[in-house]
């Protein structure tokens, strides 16, 4: 049974006993109606080797159906979960043997939730966010709660908001580690502050791997994309057109005679002819290397939109646009592009990115090219 409840908020008290309380309340109400969920005792489920402390969980939770069949929920709670510690804490809610374990935290990320659901641990948090599985009695409660940490005020360091954060991504995605802050922020063009306290932040969610004062040595690419992308909106909220990665202007145009005529005008001398530089994104981008249907839809970077249109003789449509021209969020767009025909294409990173934001069969097309960049990492990453 899929049961959706109303969302806990976050109280300013992360003690072990808060948590405990605040979880076995909003697991009352998560529970299908008929169902109970009642606090015991936390005990032993053995005897400790002499001098050794055996490790027990935070709470108990009994929980009875209507028809009587109880089951048993075994409570860990953490103030704070990073994705990082997921594999650490799996380990330990196993080792407590009897029962369904749960994960408890005031706010889990969707990379931890993922991780945890990868691994079929159950979860909650006080936001909303909660999966609880348990075969006897037979039980599913499933809901979403807030993707943002609402105890948090907004920071540069705590997303991936912003062109700056944009170049770093780009530049951790394009180019192979050993990469230190020196060097990223050279090739990103910021300050190593800033590259600091985003490393920071990509450390906690376990998408890069380095040594104190160190280089990083590895860096989880197709999940940092994934996750950049987690940050910026798919549509631009005033025209409803896509909005790839937070553009700020994005046009709409009809190109008469198809796609193929407009790759045409851009072939060769595409930058002369609309007088600026320029990067075809999204799915015209992605069918050059890991087609999986016919594109039926260009999105182009440019500077100037109506100057564009303009010489490349576009129309300004509204409904049956088949052509988008998008003022970039940042110069980095029409850095490490690629040509093929003529036509120059954005970096495969930046395009895996604009279609994981995109609407329609965008993301799946974003999936096929990630695991083409998977197989083929020496075509495109320097």
């Amino acid at each position: 049974m899929l049961h959706k409840v109303r969302n806990y908020l976050v109280s300013g008290n992360t003690s072990e006993r808060a948590l405990v309380s605040q979880a076995t309340k909003a697991l009352a109400v998560r529970l299908p109606a008929g169902w109970r969920a009642t606090p015991l005792p936390t005990t032993k489920n053995g005897q400790a080797q002499r001098g050794q402390a055996m490790a027990m969980p935070d709470a108990l939770i009994e929980i009875r159906s209507p028809q009587g069949a109880t089951g048993m929920l075994v409570l860990e709670t953490r103030s704070r979960v990073e994705p990082r510690d997921v594999t650490t804490l799996v380990a330990q809610l196993r080792g407590y043997g009897k029962g369904t374990p749960i994960l408890i935290a005031p706010f889990l990320s969707l990379q931890t939730i993922e991780r945890l659901r990868a691994a079929d641990v159950a979860y909650m948090d006080l936001t909303g966010n909660a999966r609880i599985v348990v075969n006897r009695p037979g039980l599913f409660v499933e809901t979403q709660g807030a993707r943002q940490d609402p105890r948090r005020e907004e920071r540069p360091a705590r997303s991936l908001k912003g062109a700056k954060a944009g170049r770093i991504v780009r530049a951790l995605c394009d180019f192979l580690p050993p990469l230190g802050v020196r060097d990223l922020a050279s090739r990103s063009g910021t300050n190593p502050g800033y590259v600091s306290r985003v490393l920071d932040l990509l450390e906690r969610e376990d998408l890069i791997k380095r040594q104190p004062r160190k280089p990083l040595t590895s860096v989880d690419w197709p999940g940092l994309i994934r996750r950049w992308a987690q940050d910026y909106s798919v549509f631009d909220e005033k025209s409803k057109t896509p909005a790839p990665l937070g553009t700020r202007e994005v046009q709409s145009y009809l190109e008469p005679r198809g796609l193929p005529a407009f790759l045409k005008k851009l072939q060769g001398a595409g930058s002369k002819v609309i007088n600026t530089p320029y990067a075809v994104t999204g799915s015209l981008a992605a069918s050059k290397v890991a087609p999986i249907a016919p594109p039926r839809l260009a999105i182009c970077y440019v500077d100037a939109p109506s100057a564009a249109a303009t010489r490349l003789g576009l129309q300004p449509a509204d409904a049956g646009a088949n052509v988008f021209l998008a003022t970039p969020f940042d110069p980095v767009v029409y850095e490490r592009t690629w040509s093929r025909d003529g036509v120059t294409f954005a970096a495969l990173t930046q395009v895996a990115a604009d279609l994981l934001t995109g609407p329609g069969r965008g993301p799946a097309e974003a999936d096929a090219l990630i695991a083409w960049m998977g197989e083929h990492e020496s075509a495109w990453r320097a």
